[in-house]
């Protein structure tokens, strides 16, 4: 198995303690490290997330795959004035990190001191509400009857103002049930243009010009078989759906010490989609919305790889992930060591966003530029990151190449937890993904 990792975890005022565990890289486990997957074949490097890893080889990509999300969303720091935050040690050395004034979400820093640095952050001051009628229910889930924000259409607008200590829980912006009826305009945030869009809007299969497939038993332990035809668009919505059904392992090789061959069956099937040589962005506002499960044994991400390099060399960024009852958000580069990488992680409980909070919709976002990662959640900073802070060990960034994305949902695995009492088939639905650019 690879090293451990620690990493750091942040505090926002209004969020409860973050609950990190370590991540085993490229597929998560509890090490951030890359598993030992890799150890057995030179194309198993995994990547990290959160302190869990994701990852393993993507289909057709050639390149170490990916670890999975962190929580994103929002922008800017709730009006107020500057605020301090104090990070706690890590391996390597004590982070330390004051919040500054905060514009359009690229954060003014702390210094950091043989580690990541931490971000206090605040939640976005909005005039200007979203509109649009209720949304559908999820399809064989919970409908909930909060008012949905245009998917498309009904203007956001939003200040960036001076870090704050953050909002009360009961000041996160209220998410909504679903999409509208109907498609208006894409919302283009002030200052930027839309480069690249799947609004999900025509029934069928996910458009292949945006996504490839992974296939089989790729990273984690994980449980789940992934196939493509576990995803499908309905109703506006992309649906990656978990079943517990059981599919002929076409890899199994009796005797195999490689977990991923020595499973003559899998017992779950899921969907894992990537835009690896379809679609790659480098810099910009990365928006997802979307509703998640969160029973156990779930383990959904948002998340991406850069197009070059090995993992963790690579980079990684987990703009959405969860598991075991946590949202995370991530970054993660390499070290001296390979398959091993250094994590700025955040993870907030869910039972501290709000009653509701799973049976809603919410929008999670990356703000990306030469300087900052910035990931939030319904508008609330939750992990800003200094890419200075996190360089490899050459001292190259990887975060500044283009990057492809990864949407997936898997089950079980090294720290997903065990699946076997939660009801099936489950759904990780996505209303839209977007990417815009500064004019």
């Amino acid at each position: 198995m690879k090293a451990f990792s620690m990493h750091r975890t942040r505090f926002l005022a209004w969020f409860a303690p973050a609950l990190v565990a370590g991540l085993l890289g490229c597929g998560k486990s509890n090490n951030p490290a890359a598993q030992a997957d890799a150890a057995t074949s030179p194309d198993g490097a995994r990547s990290a997330t959160g302190g869990s890893s994701t990852g393993g080889n993507t289909s057709g990509t050639g390149g170490a795959t990916p670890g999975t999300g962190g929580a994103t969303s929002g922008s800017g720091g709730a009006a107020g004035g500057a605020t301090s935050n104090t990070g706690g040690a890590t391996p390597g050395g004590t982070t330390s990190g004051t919040g500054g004034a905060s514009t359009g979400g690229a954060t003014t820093g702390g210094a950091t001191t043989g580690g990541s640095s931490s971000i206090t952050g605040g939640s976005t001051a909005s005039t200007g509400g979203s509109k649009g009628d209720a949304g559908p229910g999820a399809t064989g889930g919970a409908t909930s009857s909060d008012a949905g924000s245009a998917k498309d259409g009904g203007a956001d607008a939003q200040q960036d103002v001076a870090l704050d200590i953050g909002p009360t829980p009961n000041d996160v912006p209220a998410a909504d049930a679903g999409p509208p009826a109907g498609d208006g305009g894409i919302n283009v945030p002030d200052g930027y243009k839309l480069i690249w869009s799947d609004e999900f809007n025509t029934d069928g299969t996910p458009d292949p010009k945006n996504w490839n497939y992974e296939k089989g038993f790729v990273r984690n332990n994980e449980l789940q078989w992934y196939q493509s035809n576990n995803a499908t668009v309905k109703g506006g919505l992309l649906v990656i759906e978990g079943r517990r059904e059981q599919v002929a392992n076409t890899n199994y090789v009796a005797g195999s010490a490689d977990w991923r061959t020595n499973r003559q069956y899998a017992q779950y099937t899921s969907t894992s989609m990537t835009t690896s040589g379809l679609q790659t962005w480098q810099y910009g506002r990365f928006e997802m919305r979307a509703r998640i499960p969160t029973s156990v044994g779930m383990w959904p991400a948002w998340w991406a790889l850069g197009v070059s390099g090995e993992w963790p060399a690579s980079g990684e960024i987990d703009m959405m992930e969860f598991y075991k009852g946590n949202v995370l958000a991530n970054v993660a580069c390499g070290t001296a060591t390979r398959w091993s990488a250094k994590w700025d992680s955040t993870a907030e409980a869910i039972s501290s966003l709000g009653a509701n909070w799973s049976s809603n919709f919410h929008t999670w976002r990356m703000d990306w530029d030469d300087q900052n990662i910035n990931l939030y959640l319904d508008d609330v900073l939750m992990n800003g990151v200094p890419l200075s802070t996190m360089l490899n060990a050459d001292g190259t960034s990887p975060f500044k190449q283009k990057i492809y994305m990864i949407l997936n949902l898997a089950l079980g695995g090294d720290n997903g937890g065990d699946p076997s009492a939660t009801t099936f088939p489950v759904q990780y639905e996505v209303d839209y993904v977007r990417v815009f650019q500064k004019l």
